[in-house]
């Protein structure tokens, strides 16, 4: 018996719509291949230290600031707990501290992934801002394979699956 193509996803979530579509697009493609789903999202602590460095937070607004990104990532993970459950998956939530790809590669490593999906550029958003950066620098140092996920049609295909 051959091993399945896709054994272990796993999906980055910024609580972008992009993301959310890569959530839903990842729920399906795990339903479809019996797969383990993780999804991750990461407090981007380095540009965070990077803001504070440059002095534009002082240390009390950094602090703050990474405990909203935190409590955003929670209820983010929850929301896509939830869109999974509706479809009978489990997802294993991880929320991680560091730099985005940094943190997105190592939970493949971790978790022996056989797929990271990532979420399409915004159409409002530059090709050169820190989510771009991170997706690159995942697409390149990756391990095992990426899905960029620009699916129009994805929350028909959620709602089929």
């Amino acid at each position: 018996m051959s091993k399945p193509v896709f054994s272990h996803i796993v999906v980055a979530i910024t609580g972008s719509d992009a993301s959310i579509m890569a959530a839903k697009y990842a729920i399906v493609m795990a339903k479809q291949y019996r797969s383990r789903l993780s999804a991750v999202y990461v407090v981007d602590t380095a540009t965070i230290r990077q803001l504070t460095l440059s002095k534009i937070f002082i240390q009390e607004e950094s602090q703050e600031y990474e405990r909203s990104l935190e409590a955003n990532g929670d209820r983010y993970l929850s929301f896509v707990e939830e869109l999974a459950r509706a479809k009978g998956i489990k997802v294993e939530r991880d929320i991680r501290r560091g730099a985005v790809y940094t943190e997105v590669l190592q939970v493949a490593d971790e978790r022996k992934a056989d797929l990271i999906v990532l979420g399409g550029w915004e159409k409002d958003r530059s090709a050169r801002d820190i989510i771009s950066n991170s997706h690159r620098e995942i697409m390149v140092n990756a391990k095992c394979s990426v899905l960029l996920v620009k699916e129009p049609a994805i929350d028909q295909i959620y709602k089929q699956a």
